[in-house]
């Protein structure tokens, strides 16, 4: 027996259960406490409610059924009389609003459910409507349906396993509407893709004329004869004046978060400078004896150099020569095997004032590589 019954069962064992009126007064009983019931819970949802209202229904039905008058089985079930519980007067309920208590007919005798003889008997089952009750019923029975019940639960898992069935039936109509979607999407953007260009490489592309080559700017400065030379390649060649060397460190300026040490090994002496993280060069002073002779001219500076073993950096290099301008920043890949970096500098016909330098980053990249100077001098081209 479930909770639904149970109640309705013991609130009519309170009273004359053979009485139609009391039987009514319970049957509303039951609706109104359902009724208090899910009012007391916003949570339950319309279908829930309605539900439960039927689950009720159903089981007043079922229970009336023993209280109608047994008939015996002659002919079909239609023909006996039908008890019913009239609701002509059971509007749907507004939210704010309570609908009026409806009527209860009982059509025909009330007798007692069992027979006097052994005849064959058939059970008619009433209607009973859904009953919207507007109060509690005075003298009749307490009925709590504040838990959900039983009969109420069954019916929303079978409602459930019918919505999950029919959505089941439609899961492969979507995929196939969701998969050509994506294909027709896809096809679009192949096809504007081709037309676009995207696949096209970048020669098919350009359809430019050929434009001259670009000119290499000072930042990014290559000598003239494709790369650096070999040491002692052109010294025969060339009248050398000698700005830097390693015996004498004398004129050479390390700021403080960069480093500048004598070392020598097997190539002979150089200087290794280490440029600190801010960036910053080590200065080789160039004296003003130097820059006089080569006012006017054209000069071609030579630093020998190379990088610490087993790391390659890239170098720049500044020049001021006070009145006689600057040479650019000039940048170069310093390798592990010492060559010359050279770069020449125009300088205008007047007398210089002072000293100049020259300032050489050792890393360019601010990693904190090494570079080995070897020498650094310069010749006036003929």
């Amino acid at each position: 027996m479930d909770a639904i019954e149970k109640a309705i069962r013991n609130a009519l064992e309170k009273g004359n259960a053979e009485d139609r009126a009391y039987r009514e007064k319970v049957y509303r009983a039951a609706f109104a406490a359902l009724d208090r019931a899910l009012q007391a819970n916003p949570t339950v949802t319309v279908e829930v409610a309605i539900k439960r209202r039927k689950a009720i229904q159903a089981k007043i039905t079922e229970i009336e059924s023993e209280f109608l008058p047994a008939v015996p089985d002659v002919g079909p079930q239609g023909d006996a009389p039908a008890v019913e519980l009239g609701a002509d007067s059971a509007p749907a309920v507004e939210t704010g609003q309570q609908a009026p208590s409806p009527d209860v007919v009982v059509e025909g005798p009330v007798q007692s459910a069992r027979p006097a003889d052994d005849t064959p008997r058939s059970r008619v089952l009433p209607v009973v409507p859904d009953i919207m009750p507007d109060a509690t019923l005075p003298d009749a029975p307490s009925i709590d349906m504040s838990a959900p019940t039983s009969a109420g639960t069954a019916a929303e898992v079978a409602a459930d396993r019918d919505e999950r069935r029919i959505r089941g039936r439609r899961l492969p109509l979507t995929a196939i509407f969701l998969t050509v979607t994506l294909l027709a999407a896809v096809g679009i953007g192949l096809f504007f893709a081709v037309q676009t260009g995207v696949f096209k490489t970048s020669a098919q592309l350009d359809t430019a004329p050929p434009q001259a080559p670009p000119t290499v700017g000072d930042d990014d400065f290559t000598p003239a004869d494709g790369g650096p030379a070999k040491p002692g390649a052109e010294d025969q060649a060339r009248d050398w004046i000698n700005v830097f060397s390693p015996t004498d460190a004398s004129h050479v300026s390390a700021p403080s978060d960069a480093k500048a040490e004598v070392m020598k090994d097997d190539t002979g002496s150089f200087l290794r400078i280490r440029s600190g993280a801010s960036g910053s060069a080590i200065s080789f002073d160039v004296g003003q004896g130097v820059l006089e002779k080569l006012a006017g001219k054209h000069a071609v500076f030579d630093i020998i150099a190379r990088s610490e073993e087993g790391k390659e950096t890239q170098m720049s290099v500044d020049c001021n020569f006070g009145e006689l301008g600057d040479c650019g920043r000039k940048r170069y890949a310093v390798g592990q095997q010492q060559n010359e970096y050279l770069f020449d500098v125009q300088f205008p016909d007047k007398r210089p004032g002072s000293a100049g330098t020259i300032a050489i980053n050792s890393d360019f990249d601010k990693q904190g590589k090494a570079a080995d100077i070897y020498e650094i001098r310069v010749s006036v081209e003929p």
